[in-house]
């Protein structure tokens, strides 16, 4: 079996170890963890580069140990943060808790069928913890010196919003984590992404002090763009891994979206893809012939997959395949509800749509388009209703338009689309 560093290192996911003989070490099996903080109900795509680092080791006979930090996530972590996180009540924790419990078994619980996923709460040890016991037991093995010189504590001192002793304390509690999980369940490996290096070493070096015994951290890169900027973001907001926060097609669509320049890094770090595979669409984007955003296709594909499952890759292709205005697939319920947040919405009352003309309907509805721009638009076969090209500048709108008796897809070219949704009501609403 390969090891898992030479797989790491291919791939692009390792930015620092704290040991230049891991990939001794990992040679055999070893448990590994990575901590989550509860700050949304959510991960979104950056924190993948975390679970699929945890779900590698998993492939390679690794036990991955993944932490929820219910206690960790009262406090906040001041890494790659130019200001003090909001503290969350006791409510919203338990429920972010709830959905990244979700996103991390969604990954690993299909990676490996030998080696059992483990996920533990933090809060769990934590809550037996009297402030006086943990600074005499604890905060004793940290020297003041040590924790000003991390650079999340230089740079957040240097701001004009400072540090509280709240985050400040933060990686004690993160380097407890590794000495708990180190004599409860003889994990030896901390991961993380390159902004928690400092918590990472915090926690190797309290375990060496307390034990005498070396463990050891790895960081990977942040996911960025060419550009610079941070994957996981769009227009409208985080790139979240729940279905509830982001449908499926949205999940897929951002991917399908990403630069030429991205896609082959993406596809070695968020897929299960081999890397012979992956050097063949990365050889085809050099050819002439090659068909745009074909690389880009089968990224979003294996990353829904791995995401949202056969399920929900299934409904984000329908719903892709239904958005495009001539498509041949058939426009139903599921598909238009899934569109729904990516354009405009309307509704109005069955008795304002039924016998009477498209232009007159859709020039109240959205009052900037006129009827003489929408009948020079039908003419030159720009308006679509349902995915069907409108040919009659005066068609009749009948019950065989709605779909499921309530919806209509009204497009005007390939990108500007609306959503009409019908109420059996007699009052209009918009």
């Amino acid at each position: 079996m390969q090891n898992v560093i030479d797989i790491l290192q291919e791939r692009g996911f390792i930015e620092a170890m704290t040991s230049n003989n891991l990939k001794e070490i990992t040679s055999t099996p070893l448990k590994v963890y990575c901590g989550f903080d509860p700050t949304a109900e959510s991960l979104h795509l950056g924190n993948m580069v975390a679970i699929m680092g945890l779900a590698w080791f998993q492939r390679c006979g690794h036990t991955p140990i993944a932490i929820v930090g219910g206690a960790t996530g009262m406090i906040g972590d001041p890494s790659g943060r130019s200001k003090e996180r909001n503290i969350l009540d006791d409510d919203s924790i338990q429920k972010n808790l709830y959905g990244i419990r979700k996103n991390i078994e969604a990954v690993l619980k299909h990676s490996s069928k030998d080696v059992e996923l483990i996920i533990l709460n933090n809060y769990d040890w934590f809550k037996g913890f009297s402030l006086v016991d943990f600074l005499r037991d604890v905060g004793k093995y940290f020297r003041v010196g040590t924790m000003l010189a991390k650079d999340s504590v230089k740079i957040r001192l240097e701001s004009e919003e400072g540090l509280s002793f709240t985050e400040f304390s933060y990686q004690l509690l993160q380097g407890y984590d590794f000495l708990h999980l180190y004599d409860h369940h003889g994990v030896t490996l901390e991961m993380g992404g390159s902004d928690q290096w400092g918590n990472i070493t915090a926690g190797t070096d309290l375990v060496r002090k307390v034990r005498g015994k070396a463990v050891h951290g790895l960081t990977f890169p942040l996911l960025t763009r060419s550009d610079g900027k941070k994957f996981g973001k769009s227009e409208q907001g985080a790139i979240w891994l729940s279905s509830e926060m982001l449908s499926p097609y949205e999940f897929y669509q951002y991917l399908f979206r990403v630069a030429d320049a991205d896609v082959i890094k993406l596809m070695k770090i968020l897929t299960f893809m081999e890397m012979d595979e992956i050097r063949i669409y990365e050889k085809m984007m050099t050819q002439s012939d090659y068909v745009a955003n074909t690389a880009q296709r089968k990224l979003a594909e294996e990353v829904t997959r791995i995401v949202h499952g056969e399920e929900g890759l299934r409904i984000a292709l329908k719903v892709t395949e239904g958005a495009a205005p001539g498509a041949a697939t058939a426009l139903d319920a599921e598909v238009l509800n899934n569109l729904a947040d990516d354009m405009p919405n309307y509704t109005v009352s069955m008795e304002n749509i039924l016998n009477r003309r498209l232009v007159d309907v859709v020039s109240e509805i959205t009052p900037e388009r006129s009827k003489g721009d929408l009948r020079k638009l039908i003419k030159n076969g720009g308006v679509y209703l349902n995915n069907l090209r409108i040919e009659e500048e005066n068609y009749i709108l009948t019950p065989k338009a709605l779909i499921d008796g309530n919806l209509m897809l009204i497009a005007f070219g390939k990108k500007n689309k609306i959503l009409v949704r019908v109420s059996q009501s007699s009052e209009k609403i918009d």
